[in-house]
């Protein structure tokens, strides 16, 4: 599994356009091998991320579930603190 994609499921607020966009394109450059296709990958490449996206987006709008809905910013913290113990070191963000 690819490390740069993250849960966007259950989260307030909810997960946006451009969060999808950017794991569909994670995913496809991780199962296609390329960061960048060449000019003749392009095109497939760009519908892959699309497809991906719109696919991803009908997924995230038909889950339910009962469990109240996560904080982004507590689950930011819960991050930073499980790199802490696992690297010895956190990298603050800036705003």
């Amino acid at each position: 599994m690819c490390r740069n994609i993250k849960p966007l499921f259950n989260f307030n607020p909810v997960a946006t356009d451009a969060e999808i966009q950017a794991a569909s394109l994670q995913f496809v450059r991780k199962i296609s091998g390329f960061t960048a296709p060449s000019k003749a990958n392009e095109e497939a490449f760009n519908r892959a991320v699309t497809e991906v996206a719109l696919a991803a987006r009908q997924l995230m709008d038909s889950l339910v579930t009962t469990a109240e809905p996560r904080n982004r910013e507590i689950e930011i913290e819960r991050a930073r603190a499980r790199n802490a113990k696992r690297f010895g070191t956190v990298k603050k963000l800036e705003s």
